[in-house]
């Protein structure tokens, strides 16, 4: 299981991007730890892990905590890195199988977390939602979809190959 991780931040009118290391990440704090040593005013974590979710996990300057955003929760079953990111947020959206009696007992399918995590960049909660529930559209293209409004799309493409 392969992922793909990259620190984005903005310093000004000026973003940087750098691929991560997760190794040893086991809590949000862990890696909210990872964007809080890096300098920036706006600092993302994004991770995307074999097309089958992303996480944005945003600790700003003069933040305590970690803020995190996980496009499916039902992920969390699968990838321990998602159930790091969804061990602390609370389901939105709505899943499908949630009055499904017969399903087995998992994570819902639906986005966890904050999903005003990157309003202020250009996507609102309920574009980001909408980005989620779009048939066809892929973990990472929400991520680009993301850097594309908030001005960095050209440099995580870069970024991500």
């Amino acid at each position: 299981m392969t992922y793909f991780a990259a620190v984005v931040t903005r310093s000004g009118h000026r973003w940087r991007t750098a691929e991560a290391d997760l190794t040893g990440c086991e809590s949000l704090a862990d890696l909210g730890d990872i964007v809080g040593d890096t300098v920036g005013d706006v600092r993302l974590l994004l991770i995307e892990q074999d097309d089958e979710y992303a996480a944005i996990v945003r600790l700003d300057a003069g933040d305590d905590e970690p803020r995190a955003f996980l496009t499916d929760g039902h992920s969390a079953d699968a990838y321990p890195l998602a159930a790091v990111v969804a061990e602390e947020l609370t389901e939105i959206g709505t899943d499908d199988l949630a009055d499904d009696e017969d399903a087995p007992p998992a994570h819902d399918s639906a986005p966890f977390g904050d999903a005003g995590i990157v309003a202020d960049l250009g996507t609102d909660a309920d574009g980001l939602l909408a980005l989620c529930e779009h048939e066809g559209t892929l973990p990472v293209d929400v991520l680009f979809a993301v850097c594309e409004k908030a001005g960095c799309g050209e440099a995580f493409e870069e970024l991500r190959g």
